[in-house]
């Protein structure tokens, strides 16, 4: 046997890529779930083909999976991948250019026959042609290999057996980056348990993979990346749909309240309405509504009854449910709202991501309509903001929306367990039941000027409900047009005044420098790599960034007048720049991006170099 040494990295980024029929985001999932379990940081970037089911071997139907882990604190998922699986021409054609020079490409060779060729527009095998010099080339025939791993399992055809190649691919990286396979054989035997015979192909293809790598003499090098430094306490990998719904589910607990999802299935937003299902046994519902009108209607009664209330859909649902957000608006009820953004307008780009819904949330509503909006910046921060937006909707009495795109809600990262004495209190207050015979005024409002929340039933608060004007106080119509526009800037009033009720805004890195880079959403990653990129060569950049977009933090004009620059990275066609120029008159410079994917840190490192200097 040749002589095996072990290289250890800090950092590996490596990208799972096939047709979406290989398995590529269960292959990734895998590796990710185990990083995360032996203590690497990480941060991945599933990317989905936008059609349900393309040609297979087509350029269309590449579904691919990224993952970037390590010893140090991880922020993104990579700009270049050190290692790219291509299980056939097509998945090498199109993610190619996102591997660096010198990396490492693993191929299955069966997947690069005439025919795959030809649908990948291969004029000549790559394999072969030279063109992959300047890369370490691994050739295996996958296929080959995980069809005499097993063989002998009768009972299961050859279709089925050649969906098991995506297990010999995970076992041979398990071997290549020195881990162990223990979880995922843990995780099929849960996942296939009633199913012996395909739980014995895929560990036969995985034990294959790990075994091939071991036993075959042409690999010398095995790499080994360390356990990264993180604050003591319990984690878990989560991907931002999953810290969401656990967010819901939190604040219901927390508050005492019942949770009610009305929602209708979109893309990215779906796996929401499938998380929470899972929740009943913590008095959660959830309701599939036959449009996404129904949806948030339902909740709105949901809210009406006394429950928190809520709706998630993606862009062009947003839409449709405009009208009903108005309604709840009017009647100040609470109210949850979650924009999973991807690429529009129009069904545009749904396997995308996006967030150039910002002024849809902001003001995308007929009339005078103010709600809170709040972002998450991270996966597991969607668990966090989801929590604060519903302690808002119910302390406020206010519909609320909150902001995750198609990066987050697919993405993941480790997540560390909070404990139910660190979150923060939510409490509700409902109005008294009135025996004395005096009335009920539902629009009489406190020092927050928030209404009274009135449980249908409750003996003396009878009240009229609906979406026309409300008369000041009493909640009775009223056309009048002083009362209209005493009411329009009362519901106005009511939100700026959440900002006495939210932490200030605070900024990393100099107090005082040569630019501040303001950021929203799933942006802060690649920003937060960047300013510590140009921090380390000799610049002073801050970087801030903002959760609470409506009403903003009370300091933060203080804090973009304090910097000579203010620059405003964003994945659209800049949106947040145009609110902080009106709101603030600050001369803000923008980088925008529009691809349906994310910043890299590279591009964001020139860019702003570009504008400082």
């Amino acid at each position: 046997m040749a002589k095996r040494t072990i290289e250890r990295l800090q950092e590996v980024v490596i990208k799972f890529a096939g047709d979406s029929g290989d398995g590529m985001q269960l292959t990734g999932g895998q590796f990710t779930n185990t990083a995360a379990l032996v203590g690497n940081d990480l941060g991945t970037f599933p990317d989905f083909p936008a059609e349900i089911r393309a040609p297979q071997g087509t350029l269309a139907g590449v579904s691919g999976f990224q993952i970037n882990f390590g010893s140090k604190e991880i922020f993104t998922p990579g700009d270049q991948c050190d290692v790219l699986v291509a299980m056939n021409a097509a998945a090498l054609k199109v993610n190619l250019n996102t591997l660096r020079k010198g990396g490492t490409i693993i191929v299955n060779t069966s997947g690069f026959d005439a025919k795959n060729l030809k649908l990948a527009g291969y004029a000549s095998n790559p394999l072969d042609d030279g063109s992959l010099e300047g890369y370490n080339l691994i050739r295996i025939d996958i296929t080959k290999l995980t069809r005499e791993a097993t063989a002998d399992i009768t009972d299961l055809g050859l279709k089925e057996k050649d969906r098991c190649k995506n297990m010999f691919v995970l076992g041979f990286l398990f071997w290549m980056f020195d881990r162990p396979m223990d979880y995922t054989l843990q995780a099929l035997q849960n996942k296939f348990a009633k199913n012996p015979s395909v739980l014995e192909a895929n560990v036969r293809a995985l034990k294959a993979g790990y075994n091939y790598g071991d036993t075959t003499e042409t690999f010398t090098t095995r790499y080994r990346v360390e356990k990264a430094p993180m604050a003591p306490g319990e984690y878990r990998n989560i991907m931002g749909n999953q810290a969401l719904a656990l967010g819901l589910v939190a604040a219901a607990q927390k508050s005492g309240l019942k949770l009610f999802l009305g929602s209708y299935p979109i893309t990215p937003a779906s796996d929401i309405l499938h998380e929470l299902a899972r929740y009943k046994n913590f008095g959660v519902i959830t309701f599939q509504a036959e449009d996404e009108i129904a949806g948030i209607c339902s909740a709105i009664g949901a809210a009406f009854g006394g429950n928190i209330g809520v709706t998630t859909t993606s862009g062009p649902g947003m839409a449709l449910k405009t009208e009903a957000i108005g309604l709840a608006v009017m009647l100040e009820l609470p109210l949850v709202i979650c924009n999973i953004q991807r690429g529009g307008p129009s069904t545009g780009l749904p396997t995308k991501t996006e967030q150039a819904d910002l002024l849809q949330a902001l003001y995308g509503r007929n009339g005078e309509c103010p709600l809170p909006v709040l972002a998450a910046c991270s996966p597991a921060d969607c668990f966090d903001t989801v929590y604060e937006a519903v302690r808002i909707a119910l302390n406020h009495m206010t519909p609320v929306i909150f902001l995750s795109d198609g990066y987050l809600a697919n993405g993941s990262e480790p997540w560390r367990f909070p404990t139910a004495d660190q979150l923060p209190e939510i409490k509700v207050v409902f109005a008294e039941p009135r025996t004395n015979g005096t009335p009920f005024l539902p629009y009489q409002r406190d020092e927050r000027l928030v209404r009274p929340w009135a449980r249908p039933g409750t003996k003396g608060l009878e009240h009229r409900i609906g979406g026309l004007e409300k008369e000041d106080i009493t909640g009775n119509i009223s056309y009048e047009p002083e009362n209209h526009e005493h009411m329009v800037k009362v519901r106005e009033a009511k939100v700026e005044r959440i900002a006495d009720f939210i932490p200030l805004q605070t900024t990393e890195g100099p107090e005082q420098g040569e630019a501040l880079i303001v950021g929203w959403g799933g942006t802060y990653g690649a920003i937060k790599a960047a300013v510590q990129d140009l921090n380390e060569q000799g610049y002073r950049i801050a970087q801030t960034h903002l959760r609470y977009l409506k009403p903003f933090p009370k300091n933060l004009g203080e804090i973009l007048h304090r910097y000579p620059k203010v620059i405003v990275p964003e994945i659209n066609n800049g949106q947040l720049i145009k609110v902080l120029r009106d709101k603030y008159l600050v001369p803000a410079v923008g980088i925008n991006k529009i691809q349906g994917i994310p910043f890299t840190k590279a591009e964001l490192v020139q860019r702003i170099k570009e504008l400082v200097n």
